[in-house]
């Protein structure tokens, strides 16, 4: 399937970070903006309390499904922003790597943010996206 994400990389930018550092989408692709991917279980309960890894991967697991939903994997995601709640550098790592590795080589812009506060009880992690998409 022909994909609409063209990640951009620039030899005058820092190789450090784990991540293009821009992305593009033809005209004609369909964008998807999904509502931040939260750790919640089906019953609404928050998942892996006090467990930022745990939390990262449900809230993977939970954009999946909302991809899924619009005709799209996380192949065709075009940028993330992972927003942790902690003021620790170590949380917010922690919560990347969980992200990174599930992104794997489609490593698209992201932004890593440690915020005060979530929005539900316990929760510690979210991950807002964008996707595009080519319907033929």
């Amino acid at each position: 399937m022909a994909r609409a994400i063209t990640l951009i990389r620039s030899d005058s930018l820092s190789d450090v970070a784990e991540y293009a550092y821009a992305a593009t989408a033809p005209a004609e692709s369909r964008l998807i903006f999904l509502a931040g991917a939260c750790p919640l279980n089906e019953d609404g309960s928050t998942a892996a309390i006090g467990d930022y890894a745990g939390q990262a991967a449900k809230a993977v697991e939970n954009m999946r499904a909302a991809l899924d939903a619009a005709g799209a994997s996380l192949q065709d995601v075009i940028s993330t922003r992972v927003l942790v709640a902690s003021t620790r550098r170590e949380d917010l790592v922690t919560a990347w790597q969980v992200v990174r590795d599930s992104i794997g080589d489609h490593d698209v812009p992201s932004t890593l943010m440690g915020v005060t506060v979530l929005g539900y009880s316990d929760q510690l992690v979210e991950i807002e996206a964008v996707a595009a998409v080519l319907d033929s």
